[in-house]
């Protein structure tokens, strides 16, 4: 029930999962359940039905689980209360679906060690080790506790009081029943007093959007050829005044992309550095701002994570402004930014010869830009 921005820390998940279109939660409680009841009541202030189950306080995971378990669904999203990740059940559930195993993990993958490792997956996407002490080595990602699981699951589970996870991810894993859906995309917590701040600044949920550049704010070199100095540089019709509504709107412009030349040997870092100054330059002279700038150097062919239609820079960008990329437009030009939107989970649309930057800023300021909006 901690509050950020004047709003309990619970009051986002539940939100969340409405959103999802999730109808029925089923809270696990033992610690001072009154006040989240008294709060919370029957749900239907969020537009979905809440009900509780209420145990001692001692009581493990896997206690609360096995006493609820006649009123959970014949499968089920099991999620902890003390993380908040953006939640994209469509594509959880596809998995599961597909996989056929009867529980699916969500890892977060820690590349950028946000925290220590507790297991380890396959390259058929099972976890084949878990460590709930983190001590093992050679563990790479971290469970995040959001979980589609089939109710024969909790027959696993003892009488006695047990935790979830040390009961039961280990026959899954010994079964190779553990499929896990891994995540590039952090997430937030109230479980320690330091990462209360970062929680804070994600939760505040700062209007941003991300751009493509060549194609966007600029008019396209042809096909192999690149803006190799400012001198080359040309805006697209609109583009300016789009920066400066922007910011006039509270968004902050974080600019995304693609650019092989410097790998191609056409272009080099600093030259592409200068451009990127005065760009930012002349956006504060329209009375716009971009407040940031990702680019690939790489080319075409060398399999790196940041080339779109990789989701790499958009995660970049996520992490470096705690954004939840399930709220955060990416407006580019190219099918390729497409595909990196989705990976990433973003909303996105296309600008073109008939849609400029201009409109679909002018749209989505006034809320009525449409996802996945394609200029056909």
């Amino acid at each position: 029930m901690i509050r950020f921005h004047g709003k309990p820390f619970l009051e986002y998940l539940i939100e969340m999962l409405r959103d999802q279109l999730i109808r029925r939660v089923v809270l696990l409680l033992g610690y001072l359940p009154e006040p989240i009841m008294d709060y919370f009541g029957d749900g239907s202030r969020w537009g979905l039905s809440i009900e509780y189950s209420v145990s001692a306080v001692e009581d493990e995971t896997g206690r609360r689980l096995k006493m609820a378990q006649s009123r959970i669904d014949p499968f089920f999203l099991l999620m902890y209360c003390d993380n908040y990740w953006p939640l994209r059940f469509g594509a959880m559930w596809h998995q599961f679906t597909a996989a056929g195993a009867p529980a699916l993990l969500t890892v977060y993958s820690n590349a950028d060690r946000y925290t220590r490792d507790n297991l380890r997956v396959d390259q058929e996407g099972y976890v084949v080790h878990y460590d709930r002490g983190r001590q093992a080595p050679h563990l790479s990602g971290v469970d995040i506790g959001y979980l589609v699981l089939d109710r024969s699951v909790l027959d696993l589970l003892p009488d006695e009081n047990v935790s979830f996870e040390a009961e039961v991810y280990s026959q899954l894993v010994e079964r190779r029943q553990l499929q896990a859906y891994v995540t590039e995309h952090r997430y937030y917590s109230i479980g320690s007093h330091d990462r209360l701040p970062l929680t804070e600044e994600f939760l505040a949920r700062r209007p941003t959007v991300l751009l493509d550049r060549d194609g966007v704010l600029n008019e396209r070199m042809p096909r192999a050829q690149y803006v190799r100095s400012w001198g080359e540089w040309k805006w697209r019709p609109g583009a300016k005044e789009a920066l400066r509504l922007l910011k006039e709107a509270g968004y902050r412009a974080i600019v995304v992309s693609n650019q092989p030349g410097i790998a191609r040997g056409e272009m080099t870092k600093a030259a592409l550095a200068d451009i990127h100054r005065k760009l930012k330059a002349e956006a504060r002279q329209a009375d716009g701002e971009i407040t940031a700038i990702y680019y690939c150097p790489h080319g075409w062919d060398e399999g790196c994570e940041c080339r779109k239609p990789r989701p790499g820079l958009l995660y970049q960008a996520q992490r470096d402004y705690s954004l939840d990329l399930s709220r955060t437009y990416f407006i580019g030009d190219d099918p390729r930014d497409a595909q990196a939107a989705d990976a990433a989970g973003c909303p996105w649309a296309l600008v073109s010869e008939r849609v400029t930057l201009l409109e679909l800023c002018q749209r989505l300021i006034k809320g009525i830009l449409q996802r996945s909006e394609s200029s056909g």
